[in-house]
Protein backbone atom coordinates (compact mmCIF):
# COMPACT_ATOMS: atom_id res chain seq x y z
CA UNK A 1 0.00 0.00 0.00
CA UNK A 2 3.11 1.99 0.49
CA UNK A 3 4.71 4.28 -2.43
CA UNK A 4 7.36 6.69 -3.09
CA UNK A 5 4.46 9.04 -2.72
CA UNK A 6 4.39 8.38 1.20
CA UNK A 7 8.05 9.12 2.03
CA UNK A 8 8.04 11.48 5.17
CA UNK A 9 11.45 12.72 3.51
CA UNK A 10 9.80 14.40 0.77
CA UNK A 11 9.67 17.81 0.10
CA UNK A 12 8.08 20.46 -2.16
CA UNK A 13 9.50 23.40 -4.13
CA UNK A 14 5.70 25.47 -2.85
CA UNK A 15 5.93 27.59 -0.20
CA UNK A 16 4.22 27.01 2.72
CA UNK A 17 4.29 23.26 1.83
CA UNK A 18 6.39 21.86 4.76
CA UNK A 19 4.66 23.46 6.90
CA UNK A 20 4.33 21.32 10.70
CA UNK A 21 0.85 21.53 11.46
CA UNK A 22 -0.03 21.91 7.99
CA UNK A 23 -2.68 19.94 6.33
CA UNK A 24 -1.61 19.94 2.56
CA UNK A 25 2.29 18.55 2.18
CA UNK A 26 3.38 17.00 -0.90
CA UNK A 27 2.20 13.44 0.91
CA UNK A 28 -1.35 14.39 0.75
CA UNK A 29 -2.04 16.41 -2.46
CA UNK A 30 -6.02 16.39 -2.08
CA UNK A 31 -8.63 17.22 -5.17
CA UNK A 32 -11.86 19.70 -4.90
CA UNK A 33 -13.73 22.08 -7.07
CA UNK A 34 -12.98 25.33 -7.78
CA UNK A 35 -12.33 28.79 -9.33
CA UNK A 36 -10.82 32.18 -8.08
CA UNK A 37 -13.37 34.05 -6.17
CA UNK A 38 -15.44 36.52 -7.31
CA UNK A 39 -15.21 35.81 -10.57
CA UNK A 40 -17.36 33.74 -13.31
CA UNK A 41 -14.38 31.58 -14.40
CA UNK A 42 -15.55 27.61 -15.22
CA UNK A 43 -15.59 24.96 -12.11
CA UNK A 44 -12.32 23.12 -12.56
CA UNK A 45 -10.69 20.53 -10.58
CA UNK A 46 -7.87 21.21 -8.43
CA UNK A 47 -5.12 20.22 -6.19
CA UNK A 48 -4.01 21.43 -2.50
CA UNK A 49 -0.29 22.16 -2.10
CA UNK A 50 0.80 23.90 1.12
CA UNK A 51 -1.56 27.13 1.19
CA UNK A 52 -1.51 26.72 -3.16
CA UNK A 53 -4.25 25.29 -5.20
CA UNK A 54 -2.39 23.46 -8.24
CA UNK A 55 -5.43 24.51 -11.18
CA UNK A 56 -5.74 21.10 -13.05
CA UNK A 57 -7.73 22.93 -15.92
CA UNK A 58 -4.33 24.87 -16.74
CA UNK A 59 -2.18 22.08 -16.21
CA UNK A 60 -3.80 20.43 -18.56
CA UNK A 61 -3.44 22.64 -21.41
CA UNK A 62 0.27 22.25 -20.79
CA UNK A 63 0.21 19.03 -21.22
CA UNK A 64 3.23 17.68 -18.98
CA UNK A 65 2.37 14.19 -18.33
CA UNK A 66 2.04 10.98 -20.59
CA UNK A 67 0.00 7.83 -20.49
CA UNK A 68 -2.76 7.17 -17.81
CA UNK A 69 -1.39 10.44 -15.73
CA UNK A 70 -2.22 12.26 -18.41
CA UNK A 71 -5.51 10.99 -19.38
CA UNK A 72 -6.75 11.26 -15.63
CA UNK A 73 -5.37 14.72 -15.50
CA UNK A 74 -7.67 15.59 -18.28
CA UNK A 75 -10.81 14.11 -16.44
CA UNK A 76 -9.81 15.88 -13.25
CA UNK A 77 -9.86 19.16 -15.28
CA UNK A 78 -13.72 19.29 -15.90
CA UNK A 79 -16.41 21.13 -13.99
CA UNK A 80 -16.89 17.78 -11.56
CA UNK A 81 -14.75 15.35 -10.49
CA UNK A 82 -16.94 12.39 -11.54
CA UNK A 83 -15.31 11.67 -14.47
CA UNK A 84 -12.09 11.29 -12.57
CA UNK A 85 -13.64 9.23 -10.36
CA UNK A 86 -14.71 6.59 -12.82
CA UNK A 87 -11.46 6.19 -13.70
CA UNK A 88 -10.40 3.92 -11.26
CA UNK A 89 -7.62 3.33 -8.81
CA UNK A 90 -4.47 2.64 -11.40
CA UNK A 91 -5.27 5.75 -12.91
CA UNK A 92 -5.68 8.03 -9.59
CA UNK A 93 -2.49 6.83 -8.67
CA UNK A 94 -0.80 7.33 -11.64
CA UNK A 95 -1.81 11.21 -11.42
CA UNK A 96 -1.31 11.31 -7.76
CA UNK A 97 2.51 10.17 -8.58
CA UNK A 98 3.03 12.17 -11.86
CA UNK A 99 1.63 14.76 -9.52
CA UNK A 100 4.25 14.26 -6.59
CA UNK A 101 7.21 14.45 -8.85
CA UNK A 102 6.83 17.26 -10.33
CA UNK A 103 6.04 19.03 -7.19
CA UNK A 104 9.17 17.88 -5.25
CA UNK A 105 12.03 19.68 -5.06
CA UNK A 106 14.69 20.10 -7.87
CA UNK A 107 11.57 18.78 -10.80
CA UNK A 108 12.55 19.85 -14.12
CA UNK A 109 8.38 20.76 -14.42
CA UNK A 110 8.66 23.21 -11.50
CA UNK A 111 8.47 26.08 -14.14
CA UNK A 112 5.55 24.42 -15.90
CA UNK A 113 3.63 24.24 -12.69
CA UNK A 114 4.00 27.56 -11.21
CA UNK A 115 1.91 29.12 -13.13
CA UNK A 116 -0.50 27.01 -12.56
CA UNK A 117 -0.83 27.44 -8.86
CA UNK A 118 -3.65 29.67 -6.85
CA UNK A 119 -3.62 30.79 -3.15
CA UNK A 120 -6.73 29.10 -1.57
CA UNK A 121 -7.39 32.08 -0.16
CA UNK A 122 -7.89 33.23 -3.65
CA UNK A 123 -10.40 30.60 -4.05
CA UNK A 124 -14.07 29.20 -3.70
CA UNK A 125 -15.02 25.78 -4.15
CA UNK A 126 -17.98 24.28 -5.02
CA UNK A 127 -19.16 20.02 -4.40
CA UNK A 128 -16.70 18.06 -5.84
CA UNK A 129 -18.73 15.75 -7.82
CA UNK A 130 -22.50 15.68 -8.75
CA UNK A 131 -23.96 13.76 -5.83
CA UNK A 132 -25.94 11.45 -7.90
CA UNK A 133 -27.33 9.07 -4.44
CA UNK A 134 -26.32 9.43 -1.02
CA UNK A 135 -26.23 7.32 2.36
CA UNK A 136 -24.97 7.55 5.82
CA UNK A 137 -24.29 4.59 7.84
CA UNK A 138 -24.13 4.26 11.34
CA UNK A 139 -20.75 2.66 12.36
CA UNK A 140 -19.89 3.89 15.76
CA UNK A 141 -20.92 1.87 18.52
CA UNK A 142 -20.36 4.43 20.90
CA UNK A 143 -22.78 6.38 19.53
CA UNK A 144 -25.32 4.28 18.50
CA UNK A 145 -25.55 3.04 22.31
CA UNK A 146 -25.30 6.27 23.65
CA UNK A 147 -27.98 7.05 21.46
CA UNK A 148 -29.80 4.44 22.05
CA UNK A 149 -29.83 5.06 26.41
CA UNK A 150 -31.66 8.25 25.56
CA UNK A 151 -34.52 6.54 23.03
CA UNK A 152 -34.57 3.20 24.14
CA UNK A 153 -33.28 2.55 27.82
CA UNK A 154 -34.71 -0.88 27.91
CA UNK A 155 -32.38 -1.93 24.82
CA UNK A 156 -30.00 0.48 23.64
CA UNK A 157 -28.44 -1.44 21.14
CA UNK A 158 -30.82 -3.51 18.53
CA UNK A 159 -29.51 -7.25 18.30
CA UNK A 160 -29.07 -5.96 14.15
CA UNK A 161 -26.68 -3.50 14.85
CA UNK A 162 -23.30 -6.09 15.43
CA UNK A 163 -24.31 -8.21 12.24
CA UNK A 164 -25.48 -5.23 9.94
CA UNK A 165 -23.76 -2.10 8.69
CA UNK A 166 -27.49 0.04 9.51
CA UNK A 167 -27.56 2.54 7.04
CA UNK A 168 -30.78 4.84 5.01
CA UNK A 169 -30.95 6.73 1.77
CA UNK A 170 -30.27 10.51 2.48
CA UNK A 171 -30.98 13.28 0.07
CA UNK A 172 -28.41 15.07 -2.13
CA UNK A 173 -29.89 17.67 -3.03
CA UNK A 174 -29.61 19.52 0.10
CA UNK A 175 -26.07 19.04 0.59
CA UNK A 176 -23.35 21.22 0.08
CA UNK A 177 -19.98 22.38 0.71
CA UNK A 178 -18.16 24.24 3.41
CA UNK A 179 -19.42 27.78 4.24
CA UNK A 180 -23.23 26.09 3.38
CA UNK A 181 -25.69 28.49 5.54
CA UNK A 182 -29.11 26.92 6.24
CA UNK A 183 -32.64 27.88 8.00
CA UNK A 184 -33.70 25.77 10.69
CA UNK A 185 -35.52 23.09 9.94
CA UNK A 186 -39.39 23.11 10.29
CA UNK A 187 -40.99 20.03 10.75
CA UNK A 188 -43.59 18.32 13.78
CA UNK A 189 -42.83 17.45 17.22
CA UNK A 190 -44.86 15.84 19.95
CA UNK A 191 -43.81 17.34 23.34
CA UNK A 192 -44.14 15.32 26.37
CA UNK A 193 -47.83 14.36 27.73
CA UNK A 194 -49.38 16.00 24.66
CA UNK A 195 -51.66 13.96 22.90
CA UNK A 196 -51.09 15.41 19.35
CA UNK A 197 -47.80 16.91 17.57
CA UNK A 198 -47.46 20.33 16.28
CA UNK A 199 -45.53 21.93 13.77
CA UNK A 200 -42.67 24.23 13.98
CA UNK A 201 -39.19 25.03 14.18
CA UNK A 202 -36.82 22.82 15.90
CA UNK A 203 -35.95 23.41 19.09
CA UNK A 204 -33.03 20.84 19.39
CA UNK A 205 -31.32 21.13 16.49
CA UNK A 206 -27.77 18.92 16.39
CA UNK A 207 -24.79 18.29 14.30
CA UNK A 208 -23.28 15.20 13.46
CA UNK A 209 -19.40 14.21 13.06
CA UNK A 210 -18.63 12.64 9.88
CA UNK A 211 -16.37 11.13 7.63
CA UNK A 212 -17.97 11.05 3.83
CA UNK A 213 -16.74 8.29 1.73
CA UNK A 214 -16.53 9.34 -2.19
CA UNK A 215 -17.32 6.54 -4.25
CA UNK A 216 -15.42 6.22 -8.01
CA UNK A 217 -15.99 3.21 -10.65
CA UNK A 218 -18.93 1.48 -8.89
CA UNK A 219 -20.54 -1.60 -10.06
CA UNK A 220 -23.06 -2.19 -12.49
CA UNK A 221 -26.85 -3.24 -11.52
CA UNK A 222 -27.57 -6.80 -9.85
CA UNK A 223 -23.50 -7.29 -9.25
CA UNK A 224 -22.25 -7.17 -5.75
CA UNK A 225 -18.96 -5.58 -4.58
CA UNK A 226 -16.78 -8.22 -2.89
CA UNK A 227 -15.06 -7.05 -0.13
CA UNK A 228 -11.80 -8.44 -1.77
CA UNK A 229 -12.30 -4.98 -4.36
CA UNK A 230 -14.32 -2.99 -2.46
CA UNK A 231 -11.74 -0.29 -1.92
CA UNK A 232 -10.82 0.08 -5.48
CA UNK A 233 -14.05 1.68 -5.52
CA UNK A 234 -13.28 4.13 -2.74
CA UNK A 235 -12.16 7.37 -4.35
CA UNK A 236 -11.01 9.36 -1.06
CA UNK A 237 -12.75 10.80 1.83
CA UNK A 238 -13.86 14.05 3.28
CA UNK A 239 -15.38 15.63 6.26
CA UNK A 240 -19.40 15.51 6.65
CA UNK A 241 -21.50 17.27 9.46
CA UNK A 242 -24.86 15.72 8.78
CA UNK A 243 -26.85 18.44 10.64
CA UNK A 244 -29.94 16.91 12.19
CA UNK A 245 -33.30 18.00 14.35
CA UNK A 246 -33.14 15.91 17.26
CA UNK A 247 -36.71 16.57 17.96
CA UNK A 248 -38.08 15.74 14.79
CA UNK A 249 -36.50 12.74 14.33
CA UNK A 250 -37.66 11.32 17.80
CA UNK A 251 -41.14 11.98 16.66
CA UNK A 252 -40.55 10.48 13.09
CA UNK A 253 -37.94 7.78 13.21
CA UNK A 254 -40.22 5.08 13.66
CA UNK A 255 -40.93 2.66 11.64
CA UNK A 256 -38.83 3.62 8.63
CA UNK A 257 -36.25 5.64 10.08
CA UNK A 258 -34.86 9.32 9.91
CA UNK A 259 -37.30 12.01 7.42
CA UNK A 260 -37.30 15.49 7.73
CA UNK A 261 -34.73 15.25 11.07
CA UNK A 262 -32.33 14.63 8.41
CA UNK A 263 -32.71 15.94 4.72
CA UNK A 264 -32.85 19.53 4.97
CA UNK A 265 -28.85 20.47 5.07
CA UNK A 266 -25.58 18.36 4.95
CA UNK A 267 -21.94 19.94 4.69
CA UNK A 268 -18.64 18.70 3.10
CA UNK A 269 -15.58 19.98 3.03
CA UNK A 270 -14.31 20.88 -0.30
CA UNK A 271 -11.19 18.68 -0.41
CA UNK A 272 -11.20 15.23 -0.80
CA UNK A 273 -8.34 12.74 0.26
CA UNK A 274 -7.68 9.99 -1.74
CA UNK A 275 -7.82 6.84 -0.21
CA UNK A 276 -3.90 5.87 -1.18
CA UNK A 277 -2.79 9.08 0.76
CA UNK A 278 -4.30 7.69 4.02
CA UNK A 279 -2.32 4.39 3.85
CA UNK A 280 0.62 5.29 6.24
CA UNK A 281 -2.64 5.73 8.88
CA UNK A 282 -3.91 2.33 8.57
CA UNK A 283 -4.80 -0.02 11.97
CA UNK A 284 -6.00 -3.66 12.41
CA UNK A 285 -9.50 -3.67 11.99
CA UNK A 286 -10.32 -5.27 15.51
CA UNK A 287 -13.46 -6.47 17.59
CA UNK A 288 -14.36 -6.60 21.27
CA UNK A 289 -13.87 -10.11 22.52
CA UNK A 290 -17.07 -11.80 22.74
CA UNK A 291 -18.72 -9.75 19.46
CA UNK A 292 -19.26 -11.75 16.79
CA UNK A 293 -17.25 -12.55 13.43
CA UNK A 294 -18.93 -10.43 10.93
CA UNK A 295 -20.25 -12.41 7.52
CA UNK A 296 -18.12 -14.06 4.72
CA UNK A 297 -19.12 -11.37 2.65
CA UNK A 298 -17.97 -8.76 5.23
CA UNK A 299 -14.48 -10.34 5.96
CA UNK A 300 -11.36 -10.47 4.41
CA UNK A 301 -7.66 -11.14 5.53
CA UNK A 302 -6.59 -7.65 4.74
CA UNK A 303 -9.77 -5.90 6.32
CA UNK A 304 -9.01 -7.53 9.22
CA UNK A 305 -5.03 -6.64 8.80
CA UNK A 306 -5.75 -3.31 7.88
CA UNK A 307 -9.08 -2.26 7.38
CA UNK A 308 -9.38 0.43 10.04
CA UNK A 309 -8.44 4.13 9.43
CA UNK A 310 -6.84 6.23 12.37
CA UNK A 311 -8.04 9.69 11.21
CA UNK A 312 -8.47 12.05 14.16
CA UNK A 313 -11.61 14.35 14.25
CA UNK A 314 -12.17 17.32 15.87
CA UNK A 315 -15.77 19.66 16.76
CA UNK A 316 -15.85 23.42 17.59
CA UNK A 317 -18.46 25.72 17.91
CA UNK A 318 -18.98 29.83 17.55
CA UNK A 319 -21.83 31.74 18.52
CA UNK A 320 -22.71 34.53 17.17
CA UNK A 321 -21.76 36.63 20.73
CA UNK A 322 -18.21 34.78 20.68
CA UNK A 323 -18.32 36.06 16.60
CA UNK A 324 -18.92 39.43 17.61
CA UNK A 325 -16.46 39.67 20.68
CA UNK A 326 -14.12 38.31 18.29
CA UNK A 327 -13.40 35.15 20.13
CA UNK A 328 -11.90 31.88 18.40
CA UNK A 329 -14.43 28.99 17.78
CA UNK A 330 -14.43 26.35 21.25
CA UNK A 331 -13.55 23.22 20.71
CA UNK A 332 -16.40 20.48 22.17
CA UNK A 333 -14.58 17.33 21.21
CA UNK A 334 -12.35 14.66 19.93
CA UNK A 335 -11.78 11.38 18.72
CA UNK A 336 -10.66 8.69 16.05
CA UNK A 337 -11.92 7.35 12.98
CA UNK A 338 -10.50 4.09 14.16
CA UNK A 339 -13.09 3.11 16.73
CA UNK A 340 -15.29 2.57 13.95
CA UNK A 341 -17.20 -0.83 14.27
CA UNK A 342 -17.56 -1.13 10.71
CA UNK A 343 -15.16 -0.43 8.01
CA UNK A 344 -15.23 1.67 4.55
CA UNK A 345 -14.60 -1.76 2.43
CA UNK A 346 -17.80 -3.57 4.85
CA UNK A 347 -20.39 -0.45 4.02
CA UNK A 348 -19.26 -0.95 0.09
CA UNK A 349 -19.51 -4.41 0.32
CA UNK A 350 -22.90 -4.27 1.82
CA UNK A 351 -24.42 -1.53 -0.14
CA UNK A 352 -23.66 -3.42 -2.93
CA UNK A 353 -24.39 -7.18 -2.10
CA UNK A 354 -28.25 -6.98 -2.74
CA UNK A 355 -27.06 -5.75 -6.52
CA UNK A 356 -27.29 -2.36 -6.30
CA UNK A 357 -25.20 0.02 -8.07
CA UNK A 358 -22.74 2.29 -7.41
CA UNK A 359 -22.14 4.87 -9.09
CA UNK A 360 -19.13 7.59 -9.59
CA UNK A 361 -19.78 10.78 -6.99
CA UNK A 362 -22.07 8.90 -5.27
CA UNK A 363 -21.69 10.06 -1.64
CA UNK A 364 -21.67 7.24 1.62
CA UNK A 365 -21.19 8.87 5.45
CA UNK A 366 -19.88 6.90 7.99
CA UNK A 367 -22.30 8.03 10.32
CA UNK A 368 -21.26 10.18 14.02
CA UNK A 369 -18.32 8.80 14.75
CA UNK A 370 -17.94 9.14 19.11
CA UNK A 371 -15.08 7.20 20.92
CA UNK A 372 -15.73 5.07 24.31
CA UNK A 373 -14.83 8.12 26.63
CA UNK A 374 -17.10 10.93 26.90
CA UNK A 375 -15.14 13.76 25.54
CA UNK A 376 -15.00 12.02 22.29
CA UNK A 377 -18.63 11.78 21.87
CA UNK A 378 -19.73 13.36 17.90
CA UNK A 379 -22.40 15.05 18.61
CA UNK A 380 -24.54 17.46 21.08
CA UNK A 381 -27.47 14.46 22.13
CA UNK A 382 -24.37 12.67 23.08
CA UNK A 383 -22.58 15.71 25.28
CA UNK A 384 -25.52 17.19 27.16
CA UNK A 385 -27.29 13.54 27.49
CA UNK A 386 -30.09 15.00 25.46
CA UNK A 387 -30.32 18.19 27.16
CA UNK A 388 -30.36 17.81 30.39
CA UNK A 389 -26.35 18.56 30.80
CA UNK A 390 -26.39 21.74 28.57
CA UNK A 391 -22.63 22.97 28.24
CA UNK A 392 -21.59 26.16 28.20
CA UNK A 393 -20.31 27.91 25.02
CA UNK A 394 -18.10 31.60 25.60
CA UNK A 395 -20.54 32.16 28.46
CA UNK A 396 -23.55 31.24 27.53
CA UNK A 397 -25.68 27.63 27.96
CA UNK A 398 -25.91 25.01 25.35
CA UNK A 399 -28.22 22.15 25.17
CA UNK A 400 -28.44 22.29 20.91
CA UNK A 401 -27.67 24.37 18.77
CA UNK A 402 -28.74 28.18 18.57
CA UNK A 403 -29.26 30.59 15.54
CA UNK A 404 -26.41 31.99 14.33
CA UNK A 405 -24.13 29.37 15.71
CA UNK A 406 -20.80 28.04 13.28
CA UNK A 407 -19.70 24.67 13.97
CA UNK A 408 -16.66 23.49 12.44
CA UNK A 409 -15.05 20.46 11.92
CA UNK A 410 -11.43 18.82 11.39
CA UNK A 411 -9.36 15.95 10.33
CA UNK A 412 -6.12 15.36 10.17
CA UNK A 413 -3.77 11.88 10.44
CA UNK A 414 -0.48 11.90 12.41
CA UNK A 415 1.16 8.77 13.09
CA UNK A 416 4.95 7.47 13.78
CA UNK A 417 7.29 7.62 10.19
CA UNK A 418 4.88 9.10 8.61
CA UNK A 419 4.30 12.75 7.47
CA UNK A 420 1.19 14.36 8.82
CA UNK A 421 -1.73 14.91 6.26
CA UNK A 422 -5.17 16.73 6.86
CA UNK A 423 -8.39 16.90 5.78
CA UNK A 424 -8.43 21.11 5.89
CA UNK A 425 -12.39 22.08 7.74
CA UNK A 426 -15.79 21.88 6.68
CA UNK A 427 -17.63 24.10 8.92
CA UNK A 428 -21.20 25.17 8.65
CA UNK A 429 -23.51 27.91 9.83
CA UNK A 430 -27.74 27.96 11.67
CA UNK A 431 -30.00 30.94 10.52
CA UNK A 432 -33.52 31.60 11.73
CA UNK A 433 -36.32 29.18 10.28
CA UNK A 434 -38.40 30.63 7.60
CA UNK A 435 -41.96 31.57 7.68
Amino acid sequence: MLNETHAPSLRSWVPGAQAPDGDFPIQNLPFAMFRRRGTDAAWRGGVAIGERIVDLAELAARAPFEGLAAQALQAGAQATLNALMALGAPAWSALRLALSRALREGSSLRATLEPCLLAQAEAEYALPATIGDYTDFYTSIHHATSVGRLFRPDQPLLPNYRWVPIGYHGRSSSIGVSGQRFARPCGQTLAPGAAAPTVGPSKKLDYELELGVFVGPGNAPGQAVPIAEAESHIFGLCLLNDWSARDLQAWEYQPLGPFLAKNFATTISPWIVTLEALAPYRRPFMRADGDPAPLPYLDSAANRAAGALDIRLQVLIETAAMRARGEPAQALSETSFRHAYWTIAQLVAHHSVNGCNLRPGDLLGTGTQSGPTPGEAGSLLELTAGGQRPLTIGGEARSFLADGDRVVLRGWCVGEGAARIGFGEVEGMVLPAQG
